[in-house]
C-alpha cells in the first residue's frame, strides 16, 4: 500500500470516529457541511481524496478544527535516501 493511500485512511477513520461520537448519519452531516453523503462514505473508508474546501466543510460538520481530523501518526522519514 502506498503511504498516501495510508494518510487517506486515516484521515478517514477519524472522520469516522468523530461522526459516530457526534451519532450522525453520512445523511445528518451532509446537511452539516457542504459534502455529498456519498462522498463521505467513501471518505471514511480512505476511496476518496480530498480538496481542502471539503476538509475545511467537513471539520464545520464535525464540530472540530481541521487539524484534528489529520491527528495519526506520520512515519519517519528513511535519512539513507
Amino acid at each position: 500500500m502506498n503511504l498516501n493511500q495510508t494518510y487517506i485512511e486515516k484521515f478517514g477513520e477519524n472522520v469516522l470516529k468523530r461522526r459516530t461520537e457526534l451519532k450522525l448519519s453520512y445523511r445528518q452531516l451532509a446537511q452539516k457541511c457542504d459534502v455529498d453523503f456519498s462522498a463521505i462514505s467513501k471518505i471514511e473508508k480512505g476511496q476518496k481524496s480530498l480538496e481542502f474546501y471539503t476538509i475545511i466543510e467537513l471539520a464545520k460538520g464535525l464540530e472540530i478544527h481541521p487539524r484534528e481530523l489529520f491527528d495519526f501518526s506520520f512515519p519517519a522519514e528513511d535519512s539513507e535516501k
